[in-house]
């Protein structure tokens, strides 16, 4: 019998959304440096920063799907099934 957790991570949706999350939690660490950085510089325009979050929105979902491709199988049930959603 399967615990709750492996019954949990072999959920495709499940799966995805703490793959996605930590993915989010990484970048955007990254993100708020970056952005922090670029608002407090006085070389820069204060839009400046606002152009690099609207850039960043595009990239950040590329970049999730480029993992997507790159691993598929972190994203489908571990025991071979296609997903049910």
């Amino acid at each position: 019998m399967a615990t709750l957790w492996q019954q949990a991570w072999g959920n495709p949706v499940v799966r995805g959304l703490v793959l996605f999350s930590a993915f989010r939690a990484v970048y955007g660490m990254g993100l708020l440096v970056t952005i922090y950085l670029l608002a407090t510089s006085d070389a820069l325009p204060w839009w400046t920063s606002l152009v690099f979050l609207g850039c960043s929105m595009v990239f950040s979902r590329w970049l999730f799907r480029a993992i997507k491709k790159r691993w598929p199988r972190l994203f489908t049930p571990s025991n071979g099934e296609s997903p049910s959603i």
